[in-house]
């Protein structure tokens, strides 16, 4: 009989991607002195920030429901205890949770820096996508924004990096997926340290993300992660803010809708995973539609390589078999399969191992 369902539910996913993309969730841990603040509150708005939050954690959080073209979809705000010796309990809670970028406290301090970054590396390498943004932290990550702007005026008040990190997670959230945050104004500021333009550029091929002043606004110099070290399966379009948000979506939306929708509900026999590769195609062809992927760019099939590698630890001599046979093969419970896709504004193609 097939899988009557399976197209259906990545036509709605990717209809839901669209949206999705307009609009992201920040995550924020905070430390505050007041026991009826702390603990876990999900706002859609700034009316909803606890009234119980200090003044400075009111105003970051504020921060970050200032966005771009739109406000986050969410805040979720973690409070600990002002005496909180780590921030491994909100991470712990934040591991539960659903989110694009996290961000520590508004004076995070670099050991705090490092917690975060570690955490958002170990989730990473589990197949999930947060990402943060942090102060002077040179990390070497797509996952990690290292923000390293000093001096940033708001009226009377003058902010180091750590105390905008909340903004600008908010205006990156608030960054549609068919554009970028580059250039983006940030109308409340001032003014900013300024920098010469050759240490602009220098600061942002080192993988930072500054704000600058151009003579009349303040506004961000270009949409950049950490990412240094490029290789051939993470080239040079990963260090772009606007690549990797892409990425992480269509990986998550493939591996969810499809834990979802097919393991488990279907036999994983080679007919049904060709069904599955029909629905995702259809996927991709949907993003395509709406300005995310490059018309015409996008494929996806077995991966011949990890079918085989799972073939051989399980014992099974590959070496007289067909790639037809291999394609073929039993694999388990377990799906694997490489798509290639061109996100616009990147000018190679990027190839996806997706394993459900």
């Amino acid at each position: 009989m097939g899988l009557p369902n399976i197209n259906i539910e990545f036509k709605t996913t990717a209809a839901a991607a669209v949206k999705r993309s307009q609009k992201g969730i920040v995550a924020i841990i905070l430390k505050d002195a007041a026991p009826a603040a702390q603990g876990m509150h999900a706002l859609t708005n700034a009316t909803q920030i606890p009234p119980a939050l200090g003044t400075l954690n009111k105003d970051y959080i504020q921060r970050a429901f200032l966005g771009y073209v739109h406000p986050p979809r969410k805040v979720l705000v973690y409070v600990l205890s002002d005496t909180a010796e780590n921030l491994a309990a909100a991470l712990s809670y934040l591991a539960t949770q659903s989110f694009d970028y996290v961000v520590g406290p508004p004076d995070c301090a670099a050991e705090e820096a490092t917690e975060i970054a570690s955490w958002v590396a170990a989730q990473r390498a589990a197949g999930l996508t947060p990402k943060a943004v942090l102060p002077h932290k040179a990390e070497d990550s797509e996952g990690i924004i290292n923000f390293t702007t000093a001096g940033i005026k708001v009226g009377e008040d003058t902010y180091d990096a750590s105390g905008y990190c909340s903004r600008i997670a908010g205006l990156i959230a608030g960054t549609p997926m068919t554009i970028s945050c580059t250039y983006a104004p940030l109308p409340e500021i001032t003014d900013v340290a300024r920098l010469a333009k050759g240490d602009m550029d220098t600061a942002i091929d080192h993988g930072e993300f500054i704000v600058f002043h151009d003579g009349e606004k303040v506004k961000v110099g270009r949409g950049v992660n950490s990412l240094q070290t490029t290789n051939p399966n993470k080239g040079e379009v990963f260090k772009k803010i606007k690549i990797v948000e892409a990425v992480d979506m269509i990986r998550n939306d493939i591996k969810m809708t499809a834990q979802d929708n097919y393991i488990g509900k279907y036999a994983n026999s080679y007919d049904n995973k060709c069904l599955l590769i029909t629905a995702i195609s259809g996927y991709f062809a949907q993003l395509e539609l709406d300005g995310i992927l490059q018309a015409g760019s996008s494929s996806v099939g077995i991966d011949i390589e990890a079918q085989e590698a799972y073939l051989q630890a399980a014992g099974v001599d590959t070496s007289a078999l067909s790639e037809q046979e291999i394609k073929e093969a039993n694999t388990g419970d377990k799906v694997y399969l490489k798509a290639s896709i061109k996100i616009l504004d990147a000018i190679e193609d990027i190839d996806l191992d997706i394993v459900i």
